[in-house]
């Protein structure tokens, strides 16, 4: 019996000994045993395979996309008071500081050819722009062009190499089709976020004079502007331009502008210097129930003329005062900011057939318009 018990205590010694040694040496070797020291069991996933995608993931339309999004930075030369020297100005308000203003905004590059997209508020009044590229890359920018009446600007840069972004079809958004924004918010860098179509065809807002935008909840902040609004596979569908908010950051309501329009101004402006549109010379109004009882029209929709341009257009084809335009080239048009959009496609010298009603009957009248005035620069 004492033979036995010493053989027992020899062989647990033993094997507590080579215990301790592996718990010691080889610790993940004892993990799956539930008496492991200063170990916790759990179930471990497996890992993935290398370049394998999560489900659900957006990682290739963002890797896609986000090679053609830079970052904007912009300064202004101060502005001198010209009462600056004046004691009596400087015993009231103090020194006024000379500092030249920055500002922060995003752009898309267009073309190999360096051709970048952006937002005409980002740009505007600048004295110097340089952009930041997501490789690191950085170069001072040229302005090609603005387009003040979309919010639009054309910048060019010049470096071998470029990455471009892929246009894609805005006419084919829905709501509730999946989109990524994409732009450096604040100045933290390049960000990614997302989320999904609001509503389509936002206008009468106040941002532009032509608006058409493209509402989405993808979080939009201040430096965003002029960034990428693209589709799940990485295809431009949008430029941010503006958000909705109280408090300066996302409420979940930001706006792009769809990249059909984008792209016209990006070509007129790199082939003719200007974005050529349309124009009628009247002034329109939406057809309030006062205004059909005061002109005494019986029809509730359409757009009601109540002034024209002498000279212009308009008056040359014979719409006068009073007439309310229900068409364009068969489109029907319901209010102000849809005959602006509908007369500024129209080609300048072209004869475009208007359909109109005058005292309760139905006229078509060929107008051929004439170029859009440049809006009056302000500062």
């Amino acid at each position: 019996m004492k033979r036995l018990w010493l053989i027992f205590s020899q062989t647990s010694t033993v094997l507590l000994a080579a215990y301790f040694v592996l718990a010691t040496l080889k610790p993940q070797w004892l993990n799956h045993s539930p008496w492991s020291y200063g170990s916790v069991p759990v179930v471990q996933s497996q890992a993935p395979e290398p370049g394998e995608i999560p489900s659900g993931s957006f990682r290739l339309a963002a890797q896609k996309a986000s090679a053609a999004v830079v970052s904007i930075n912009t300064s202004k030369a101060a502005r001198k008071n010209p009462n600056a020297e004046d004691p009596w100005f400087k015993f009231f308000y103090g020194d006024q500081g000379n500092e030249a203003q920055t500002g922060l905004g995003s752009g898309v590059i267009v073309s190999p050819n360096g051709y970048i997209l952006t937002n005409n508020h980002v740009i505007e009044g600048a004295d110097e722009i340089e952009v930041f590229l997501n490789d690191g890359r950085h170069t001072a920018a040229k302005v090609i062009g603005t387009d003040p009446d979309s919010d639009l600007a054309v910048l060019k840069i010049t470096l071998d190499k470029l990455p471009v972004v892929v246009l894609g079809n805005s006419d084919s958004l829905q709501v509730g089709d999946q989109v990524l924004a994409i732009g450096n918010p604040f100045g933290v860098g390049q960000t990614v976020t997302s989320g999904i179509v609001s509503a389509l065809g936002r206008n009468q807002l106040g941002i532009n004079t032509f608006e058409n935008f493209i509402q989405t909840d993808a979080a939009i902040n201040p430096g965003n502007s002029g960034g990428a609004l693209v589709d799940t596979n990485g295809n431009l569908l949008g430029i941010n331009t503006a958000i909705y908010s109280r408090s300066g950051g996302s409420m979940g309501i930001g706006f792009a502008i769809p990249v059909t329009t984008a792209k016209q101004v990006l070509e007129g402006i790199v082939k003719d210097g200007q974005v050529t549109r349309g124009w009628i010379g009247v002034e329109p109004n939406d057809l309030s129930p006062e205004l059909a009882e005061t002109f005494d029209i019986k029809r509730q929709d359409g757009v009601i003329i109540t002034g024209v341009l002498q000279n212009g257009p308009a008056a040359k084809a014979g719409i006068r005062p009073g007439d309310v335009i229900i068409g364009i080239i068969g489109n029907p048009v319901s209010d102000v900011t849809h005959l602006l959009s509908q007369v500024a496609a129209l080609k300048p010298g072209v004869s475009s057939k208007f359909t109109i009603e005058r005292k309760n009957s139905t006229l078509e009248i060929d107008v051929t318009p004439g170029v859009r005035p440049k809006p009056k620069e302000t500062r």
